[in-house]
């Protein structure tokens, strides 16, 4: 019939877009990552390093190499450590490639300078500490154009957004989820969140005047956990699952939060989905922790809206898996993203590429990406301003920058003056002990603080030093 003839394939130029994984000697070995029951990712990775979540003894740690670092990985290789139970999430900080974070059962989040060379001792003393959750911390993500601004999400199902750069809180939102708080994410300029939680709700928040501006009751109808990110057009993706426990996919419009504008069944199987999102090409990953596939979709402003494109199998489940921020795929193999799949004992890279014949920079695929210089200072963003990210050509490549070093200036809690009236001791030192004396043990304190950190200078200064020695003689 004529109507058959005028049906055209939908015109994409990642309609052929195909994964592959990298050759055995590309993979990471010997790495034996954790096996704690949580649906983090347990991978994070940027143009410098990747970053995976390992079993540890007595508290809880993560190992942080080199990307070039191939090959099967030291028993010894250095790890972080520095917290007293697992570590359950880590997130690189998108504005400096050297910091990362790292939340725990112990119900701190610490934040980490990794330094550009091989330390030859495990990596045990945070730049911060951040406190404040009662209950295990599951969840941190870093805001997306505002720097040193870091959320952690809790067992608590308490929301808490820190100032990196000065150890303190800066909001917590606690009174807007009744229960476990499953997935939080960010919108393109860090000016709302959207959260899933165990009451079935997803919540649209807007951080700063604390309040939940739009909320959907149910998006999915099965029980088990719902997952929500946002579009760069501020639309909502969620993953879920149906009554009969069918894997489903949808689409929503915050200016109709009732109806999905799009919704799609998958399959049976009970793996969590985790959606990847990638908004140069609007293209969804969707990532079943223990499936042995990726499958990805692009976003379209056209009916269906969510188009499947394809599936790339492979035999092995995955445990976790790490997805490459835009700058650190290589733009003259035409590769559009790239994942780090955890199996039990490695991790391994998965390159998804458009397939083009010319080698010349293809700008329809790399249109200018979000690059590290952060758009606001946390103070600007707290005080109501937004910003979009500051973005990079990816033309000649992108150059990874030199190690800046994370800075904390800590309000001195001994600068603020004491309440005029009768001073009451609380404490339970002798209420005689005179100012002076005090102040004689503080400033010991001080001076034996810069005479550590001096060491701590020199010792990092040989290590670097040894390590030039040694790749030199390789």
């Amino acid at each position: 019939p004529p109507a058959m003839s005028r049906r055209v394939v939908r015109q994409s130029k990642f309609r052929h877009v195909f994964g592959q994984p990298v050759k055995a000697d590309q993979m990471y070995e010997d790495i034996r990552v954790s096996k704690v029951t949580c649906d983090s990712s347990f991978c994070a990775v940027n143009p410098k390093f990747v970053a995976i979540i390992v079993e540890s003894g007595g508290g809880g740690a993560f190992i942080v190499l080199p990307l070039a670092k191939t090959g099967r990985v030291d028993k010894s290789h250095p790890l972080v450590t520095g917290h007293t139970a697992p570590v359950l999430d880590i997130d690189w900080c998108p504005h400096n490639d050297n910091v990362i974070a790292s939340a725990s059962e112990d119900a701190t989040v610490m934040v980490w300078q990794i330094p550009d060379y091989v330390p030859m001792r495990n990596i045990t003393e945070p730049v911060v500490t951040l406190e404040g959750h009662s209950k295990r911390v599951s969840i941190i993500s870093w805001h997306p154009t505002a720097r040193n601004v870091l959320l952690s999400a809790g067992c608590d199902n308490l929301v808490i957004l820190w100032n990196v750069g000065t150890g303190e809180m800066l909001l917590a939102l606690d009174d807007m989820h009744t229960d476990l708080i499953y997935n939080v994410g960010w919108n393109r300029n860090g000016s709302l969140l959207v959260t899933t939680c165990k009451d079935k709700k997803v919540r649209i928040i807007d951080p700063r005047k604390q309040q939940v501006v739009a909320e959907k009751d149910k998006p999915h109808d099965g029980v088990r956990p719902i997952r929500a990110i946002f579009m760069a057009d501020g639309k909502i993706f969620t993953t879920g699952f149906s009554k009969m426990s069918e894997r489903q996919l949808a689409l929503w419009d915050l200016n109709n939060f009732e109806e999905p504008i799009a919704l799609q069944e998958m399959d049976t199987s009970n793996g969590v989905l985790l959606p990847f999102y990638d908004a140069d090409s609007s293209i969804v990953y969707l990532c079943g922790k223990g499936d042995s596939s990726i499958r990805y979709f692009e976003i379209t402003d056209e009916a269906p809206y969510v188009h499947y494109l394809n599936t790339y199998s492979s035999k092995e489940p995955q445990r976790g898996m790490g997805f490459m921020p835009k700058r650190g795929l290589d733009v003259s193999k035409c590769e559009i993203a790239r994942f780090f799949k955890l199996h039990e004992r490695k991790c391994e890279p998965i390159v998804m590429t458009v397939p083009r014949k010319s080698d010349l920079f293809q700008d329809d695929l790399y249109p200018d990406t979000p690059g590290p210089e952060p758009a606001l200072e946390a103070d600007e963003w707290l005080s109501g301003k937004d910003a979009e990210p500051i973005l990079i050509s990816l033309r000649d490549g992108y150059v990874p920058v030199k190690n800046r070093e994370l800075k904390v200036v800590k309000k001195n809690i001994l600068d603020n003056k004491p309440p005029p009236g009768p001073r009451r001791s609380h404490s339970s030192c002798d209420p005689n002990v005179s100012q002076p004396a005090l102040e004689g043990v503080l400033e010991e304190i001080r001076a034996l603080k810069q005479t550590v950190q001096a060491h701590e200078k020199r010792i990092s200064d040989l290590e670097n030093k040894l390590c030039q020695f040694t790749n030199g003689t390789d």
